[in-house]
């Protein structure tokens, strides 16, 4: 918060506080930094001199003072001290540092979803306290909430309402600030804590977007706009945007409540902070499978491959369709010496193409050379993996893995015998 030198008009001393800067001042009076003996520093506020004898700005001054000593929670500023019947009244709040949430932006621009969040729930906590202790502040926003390095502090309570206290603004007067205010306040409606939730809902817009949700203008074009006209929330986060538009609904029976507001914003800033995005799932996750459409067959057959535990990747694809090929052709070979009666060699398998003349049963000199089958090596014969019978050998992974499994169980067997025995001895 921004601190200005003590002006020559300014008192050096209220009560038992001595003055030391000027925190600034508003339509009441002058907030002032001040200490006690014990050096503990407040916030101390002094009613102005034109408007000390006015009865109802006394009733207004008062009326705060009365609604700071109703409030316990710890999202507000504590009363310390009070004098109501001065020449001049005041009342002094412990001091909170740092700066408001609307000097904040304006410095470093549009908070991160997940500190707008954050914030907007620390809040919504605190008007829970200040509801249940019977009082609407009916002027929240930036300015009047404060980002302590404890969490955010709601302060300035001059036109709160108390239940059972009568209004001092006539019918149709608003009361506020404009863009800020609700539309009940506008119209010269009772004010209810919706009020304060409508509020809320337009602070939290500006904390995301760096504007009022309502735009610029004089204050009778904000004020028609607050009541005729949506809000603008092109800037406000996707998980943020639905929850700040119920919010600053028009009828107050829409709004949530405060308590819903504050476990809503909770679950939206523990979220945020992650960085996840509404539907919980990881950034980029939903683009990556969008971007990649639907699987072509060839991708769906590699799939299936992969989970029925086949070898994948084009190496050894290409060498497995090798095999079979030999394979067949070396079936085709046994059918045809089988055909002419021609007796295999080589343990039941014909010899194969890629090898000279001269080895094969009764060759002569006008034999007819042969050509290497693909999938082959020169000195090699492709039909050595077929048996006598011309079926396909057994897979020596698939050998292992029984071998494996079967050494696996003669163990659990054999180890159960031996508890067994051991029971029983």
């Amino acid at each position: 918060m921004a601190m200005m030198r003590l002006r020559r008009e300014d008192p050096r001393i209220v009560g038992t506080f001595r003055l030391h800067r000027r925190l600034g001042a508003g339509g009441m009076g002058v907030v002032y930094l001040g200490s006690d003996r014990r050096g503990q520093r407040v916030a101390l506020k002094v009613i102005r001199p034109d408007l000390a004898e006015d009865q109802e700005f006394r009733s207004r001054f008062a009326r705060e003072v009365s609604a700071a000593r109703r409030i316990r929670g710890g999202c507000t500023a504590r009363l310390v001290a009070a004098d109501l019947d001065a020449e001049r009244p005041w009342f002094a709040t412990q001091y909170v540092p740092g700066p408001s949430l609307h000097d904040r932006v304006a410095e470093e621009g549009p908070l991160r979803a997940s500190d707008v969040a954050g914030i907007g729930a620390a809040l919504s906590e605190g008007l829970v306290a200040v509801h249940e202790a019977g009082v609407v502040h009916r002027d929240l926003k930036p300015s009047n909430i404060l980002l302590s390095p404890k969490g955010p502090r709601i302060i300035d309570f001059g036109i709160a309402w108390a239940t059972g206290a009568s209004t001092l603004t006539h019918v149709g007067t608003a009361v506020g600030s404009p863009g800020f205010l609700a539309p009940e306040q506008v119209r010269g409606a009772a004010v209810t804590p919706a009020t304060d939730v409508f509020s809320l809902g337009a602070t939290l817009a500006y904390a995301a977007m760096g504007d009022s949700p309502f735009g610029h203008g004089s204050s009778e074009v904000m004020l028609y706009r607050v009541v005729h006209e949506e809000p603008q929330l092109h800037g406000v986060p996707d998980a943020l945007a639905p929850l700040v538009r119920a919010c600053l609904a028009k009828d107050p029976e829409e709004r949530p409540s405060t308590l819903q507001l504050s476990m809503r914003l909770k679950e939206i800033a523990a979220r945020e902070a992650q960085g996840l995005p509404a539907s919980g799932r990881p950034p980029g996750q939903r683009e990556r499978v969008e971007e990649r459409g639907p699987a072509r067959p060839t991708e769906r057959y590699t799939e299936r491959t992969t989970e029925r535990g086949l070898e994948r990747g084009p190496e050894r694809g290409s060498e497995r369709a090798h095999e079979r090929g030999a394979d067949r052709s070396t079936e085709r070979s046994v059918d045809r010496a089988t055909e002419r009666g021609d007796r295999p060699t080589g343990g039941g398998s014909r010899p194969s193409a890629s090898r000279p003349s001269s080895s094969r049963t009764g060759g002569g000199q006008g034999a007819r050379p042969q050509r290497s089958r693909p999938g082959t090596r020169p000195g090699t014969r492709p039909g050595s993996r077929a048996t006598s019978t011309g079926r396909r050998p057994a897979n020596p992974r698939l050998l292992r893995q029984r071998l494996f499994v079967f050494v696996v169980v003669t163990l659990v067997v054999a180890l159960g015998i031996a508890a067994a025995q051991a029971l029983q001895g």
